[in-house]
């Protein structure tokens, strides 16, 4: 594609003039076409109620396109009461009847599995029914989160109405310092501009510190844009996306348009310094309740998650497994691993970490969301303390809403993990 408008676009400007058929700019009110649909356990059996019931008066009640929709069931895996086999086995149906192909239990945490299996391409326009969808920002897509009688919508149109939202841009610069990760500097941002900072904009993340990051790193980055109020979380596609979609979609062809153009039009602008940079630490019970690892360490913690579509990464439990190496894990800690899908796991599998934390006295999972939503296992009780590598440390998130949750890169989880309190990883 070109862009043949005589203003400079950013890249959310561009994608939605793309999946609109028409020139537009931040503010104009749309009818997008979508490119890829997701929804999961939690949220997909609202979505089919109300796709059945905007259905109701036709003869043939099927989905706009089988091919781009995705059902991961990733929430309360395998089925953990009566109502969550009902919910699987009503979403199985559906799919099985529209001839939908990509569902189940088999892959692991949807915002994981979609980039992972292919779903997601630069320039795209991507809705889930699930808020941390901004994840595939990280590839240059446009990607956001809706409610389920959006997403019901969408299976019957492939059409949804949207406001192009203004972008604001982060751009962070220098070399991360040692045992900082991007964990830490999305927590830096989120805890500067506040959790409304970047309502309904596209937080649009640029600068020599991001294109240094892996692609792990930047799905860290993408998914957190809501917990700054973000409808979305950019980062332009580049050589890192690109080799990433080849190894994922033999026939891929990088398009270099999918990026903003050089002077587009930005909301606000925000710069970072990150060579002095930190650990950081989300406390309760919000995310934006950020503080250096030094102002809370000691406190002590009961759990310790790694995990989640945040950093349930390889390369996130390979940092743990470094840090630990042959330590075990403290004394009245439970430490919970659970990687993102299953290509995740047979790497964490392959590499000899399973056994080195079922060693250690941790406790090593399928790939699910686990205890990020509260779900499934692995609650915090009364009174209790978690430090967990995933999104949300709302008041009852992870279980009892008397427990607390703080929030943290995988090397400050590991760090804790070994000394049974909040630890700064750079003296382990």
């Amino acid at each position: 594609m070109s862009n043949t408008n005589d203003h400079p676009m950013t890249i959310s400007e561009k994608i939605f003039s793309k999946a609109s058929g028409k020139t537009v700019e931040a503010g104009d009110f749309v009818l997008a076409n979508i490119d890829r649909a997701m929804t999961h356990d939690i949220t997909g059996p609202l979505a089919v109620d109300g796709f059945y019931d905007i259905m109701r008066d036709k003869d043939e009640k099927k989905v706009w396109d089988p091919s781009k929709i995705v059902i991961v069931f990733d929430h309360q895996v395998p089925a953990d009461s009566l109502n969550a086999s009902a919910n699987h086995i009503m979403l199985r149906k559906f799919a099985k009847e529209q001839g939908i192909l990509n569902y189940d239990v088999y892959e692991g945490v949807c915002h994981q599995v979609m980039p992972e299996m292919g779903h997601v391409r630069p320039g795209d326009l991507i809705v889930g029914s699930d808020s941390h969808t901004c994840a595939y920002g990280s590839l240059g897509a446009f990607s956001t989160g809706v409610g389920s009688t959006d997403m019901a919508a969408v299976f019957a149109s492939g059409k949804l109405w949207f406001r192009v939202p203004e972008t604001i841009r982060f751009e962070a610069n220098g070399k991360l310092p040692k045992h900082v990760y991007s964990k830490d500097l999305i927590l830096h941002m989120i805890g500067d501009v506040g959790a409304e900072g970047a309502r309904y904009m596209a937080a649009e993340y640029a600068g020599s510190t991001i294109e240094g990051l892996t692609m792990s790193e930047r799905m860290t980055i993408s998914n957190m844009a809501i917990e700054m109020g973000g409808k979305a979380g950019i980062i332009e596609a580049d050589k890192t996306t690109e080799a990433y979609l080849k190894e994922r979609i033999p026939d891929y062809e990088f398009d270099p348009y999918w990026k903003s153009d050089e002077d587009a039009e930005y909301a606000e602008f925000h710069d970072y310094d990150v060579s002095d940079l930190e650990p950081q630490v989300a406390c309760p019970h919000n995310v934006d309740n950020v503080k250096p690892v030094s102002e809370v360490e000691g406190t002590k913690v009961d759990q310790v998650f790694v995990g989640s579509c945040t950093n349930g990464r390889f390369e996130d439990i390979k940092i743990v497994a470094e840090m630990m190496g042959d330590e075990p894990v403290a004394k009245d800690v439970r430490l919970l691993i659970i990687p993102a899908s299953r290509t995740e796991y047979m790497k964490v599998l392959r590499a000899g970490y399973v056994e080195q934390f079922m060693e250690a006295g941790a406790i090593v999972e399928a790939p699910c969301c686990g205890p990020c939503m509260g779900g499934s296992f692995g609650l915090l009780g009364d009174g209790e303390v978690g430090l967990a590598t995933s999104n949300r440390n709302f008041k009852g998130r992870e279980g009892s809403p008397e427990s607390f949750v703080y929030l943290s890169s995988p090397a400050t989880a590991a760090a804790s993990a070994l000394t049974g309190e909040i630890t700064d990883p750079r003296k382990i």
